[in-house]
């Protein structure tokens, strides 16, 4: 299925004169108060959010997986359902596979196809928390950080493969994230596993090309219970260092302890220059990998106040890498990356508005009231007119929603594909 723009413009219509009276209102009023609104509507156009080749079906849960009707069945269907999304968003030009899951059989194909939807290849993704058809040796003790040489070895072959393949199409960065660790104490030398890690993770960053960056993961708990190799940010940072100046710290929202202070994290590792990726979710609990911004609005949007202030003041810090990181268990995959990218979008926009000269007076002043107002006022801020504008002037919907359900997007995907269709991945 194809959407075009005759589609969008007359679907647009509808809400066109409801739209343009609410965005007058707030461009007058936010250019009143000094703000440059064509700048800020460039910045949200320009704003690409890479979308996994994984997400794009139902999710799996511990117990079960429960698939959605009309599922993408091959990496072409995942890049065309990506197509779909950004002509709807146009937030989502990009795609980061995950190896083996999406292996290319015909990378010139695919790149044309990716190229006709507007898609770049974002950063490649390795898989050694599970074990293949047909592997040599098993990962159920570790991977990177495994006691055995043999599983190690294994495990750096395939990291670079996956740089290889990634290289074919056009990516420029490897993300790394180990499910390595241990459920009972007494189980690992904390020590012995680190030091493999970081050998491992030197072995294969000495491998990748020269204009090629290194991004490594890291999660505090799960799939072991007891610990993790990577369980923090400081110990990414400290094996991104061990490895070399291309090598960074990825923050993903959901691998973090309970009211950790994420946008503290992401202020220092910009700070030093070792903040290289972003992974877009949303948790009550744990790493729920739930619908971006559906549980903590505020949350992101603070974040998004430390990310934005670091991308104008800490040129040390190399252009970030924005991915989504959920899991689509009861809803529409695709209307569920739809929310995530208004949400991200929404975010953003909302520390846009934030005058940080201001806020950086009230904060050597010790101003404390007036830093509180100054970030408030922004998130107060009904953004959505501004999101919306910048969507109608590079042919994307009003309302991404409204315009996915009024084309009938999943039926038209089902009679396609069918009833019985699975994504490949989770």
């Amino acid at each position: 299925m194809n959407i075009n723009k005759q589609q969008l413009a007359d679907l647009n219509k509808t809400n066109l004169k409801n739209h343009q009276t609410h965005f007058d209102f707030l461009a007058q009023s936010l250019s009143n108060s000094g703000t440059d609104v064509y700048a800020l509507l460039a910045k949200l156009a320009e704003f690409q959010v890479a979308i996994p080749s994984w997400a794009l079906g139902a999710g799996g849960t511990r117990f079960g997986r429960f698939s959605f009707s009309g599922e993408p069945a091959s990496l072409e269907q995942k890049i065309e359902d990506i197509g779909l999304i950004h002509s709807l968003t146009q937030t989502a030009g990009a795609i980061s596979l995950h190896i083996p899951w999406d292996v290319p059989n015909d990378y010139n194909a695919i790149k044309e196809l990716a190229a006709l939807h507007n898609i770049k290849f974002d950063a490649v993704n390795s898989n050694t928390f599970q074990d293949q058809k047909n592997q040599k040796e098993s990962y159920k003790y570790g991977s990177l950080s495994n006691t055995s040489a043999a599983v190690r070895e294994q495990a750096i072959a395939h990291n670079k493969e996956v740089v290889e393949i990634g290289n074919k199409l056009g990516s420029k960065a490897l993300t790394v994230w180990l499910a390595d660790g241990s459920s009972f104490p007494g189980q690992n030398n904390f020590q012995t596993a680190l030091t493999h890690t970081q050998n491992s993770l030197i072995s294969i960053y000495e491998d990748m090309p020269a204009d090629w960056k290194l991004y490594i993961e890291y999660k505090p708990y799960e799939p072991n219970f007891y610990s993790t190799v990577i369980q923090d940010w400081g110990t990414s940072l400290m094996l991104a260092n061990g490895c070399g100046e291309r090598a960074y710290t990825l923050v993903d929202l959901g691998h973090h302890l309970p009211n950790t202070n994420i946008e503290q994290i992401v202020s220092i590792l910009m700070l030093k220059g070792k903040l290289g990726g972003f992974h877009f979710n949303d948790s009550k609990y744990g790493d729920d990998d739930l619908t971006v911004g559906s549980i903590k609005p505020y949350a992101l949007f603070l974040i998004f106040n430390e990310l934005v202030y670091g991308m104008q003041n800490n040129p040390q810090n190399p252009e970030l890498g924005w991915m989504i990181d959920a899991s689509h268990n009861v809803k529409d995959p695709l209307e569920d990356l739809i929310q995530s990218l208004e949400a991200i979008q929404e975010a953003y926009a909302k520390a846009l508005l934030i005058d940080q000269n201001a806020l950086r007076a009230a904060q050597e002043a010790n101003d404390v009231t007036a830093c509180q107002e100054l970030l408030q006022n922004a998130y107060r801020t009904d953004v959505r007119p501004l999101i919306r504008e910048a969507r109608l002037r590079h042919g994307g919907a009003l309302n991404p929603i409204e315009a996915y359900r009024a084309l009938e997007v999943r039926k038209n995907l089902i009679n396609e594909r069918g009833n019985k269709t699975v994504a490949t991945g989770l």
